[in-house]
């Protein structure tokens, strides 16, 4: 048997920018170990399945390590590939997912405009050994929601962050966001989630589902431009809408290739 792969850079215009996804096509799910023997195999932060079905798309994401509930760059890269390689001409798609429910993304000239749920954060204790593990002084606030969320000073603060990732994985939790105000653009931010064999992720849409809400109020606006601040650097136009956030990027495909089971 033969399948379609695809590898995406998402969240930017330019390749090897941005965070490369895996898209698998499928016109029926596979079983659940083969769909994570994939994903090992691809070893890039998420690879995302989907099967079409009368309304849109069915869609599911997984790491090396696990299925994940929510990913924002594997679905834009999803996006990306049924508009640029399936020939889908549609205004916007409907993904349905089992744990973040229905995800609604539009093509918006050379971006994708993805509406995802918000999921405020709430305030947190430190849990022992993380400030250690990141290699950083005490955050300005703590914050958590599925993942971390410490607030920092300043850019020049989340720049400097060297974790150790072997200390970072036991921490019980999926990620660690790190975040502060921007210096060219409203807020900046990293994410590390090396429990899940993801050190730091390049570009993080999920994590902006925390990002959004915190920084639209700190901020006083609900338009928002950030940056993540990894080493291939991602770009993303967010929008707060009640309790939807919109996140917005570029992408760019990679690869067009097969897998032989």
């Amino acid at each position: 048997m033969k399948l379609p792969i695809y590898q995406v850079d998402a969240f930017t215009d330019q390749l090897f920018g941005g965070n490369p996804a895996a898209i698998c096509p499928l016109n029926e799910w596979l079983s659940d170990e083969l769909m994570q023997k994939i994903a090992v195999e691809n070893n890039l932060a998420e690879t995302a399945f989907f099967v079409k079905t009368n309304t849109g798309y069915k869609l599911r994401w997984f790491t090396p390590e696990y299925e994940i509930d929510l990913c924002g760059h594997a679905t834009l890269a999803s996006a990306h590939i049924i508009y640029t390689e399936l020939g889908y001409t549609g205004n916007e798609i409907h993904f349905e997912t089992v744990k973040a429910g229905t995800l609604i993304v539009k093509k918006d000239g050379d971006k994708y405009s993805m509406d995802f749920p918000s999921r405020p954060a709430e305030r947190a204790e430190l849990p022992d050994g993380l400030i250690e593990a990141l290699g950083m002084k005490a955050p300005l606030e703590v914050f958590r929601a599925r993942d971390y969320m410490l607030v920092y000073e300043s850019e020049y603060d989340i720049r400097a962050a060297s974790p150790d990732f072997a200390r970072l994985a036991k921490i019980p939790t999926v990620g660690v966001i790190i975040t502060a105000p921007g210096i060219a653009v409203d807020f900046v931010s990293r994410f590390f989630a090396p429990a899940a064999s993801i050190n730091e992720d390049p570009v993080t849409g999920s994590a902006h589902c925390n990002l959004i809400p915190y920084w639209a109020d700190k901020l006083g606006k609900n338009d928002l431009h950030a940056y993540q601040l990894s080493a291939r650097k991602g770009e993303l136009w967010c929008k707060l809408n009640s309790d939807r956030v919109l996140m917005a990027g570029k992408a760019v495909t990679f690869l067009r290739g097969e897998i032989y089971l």
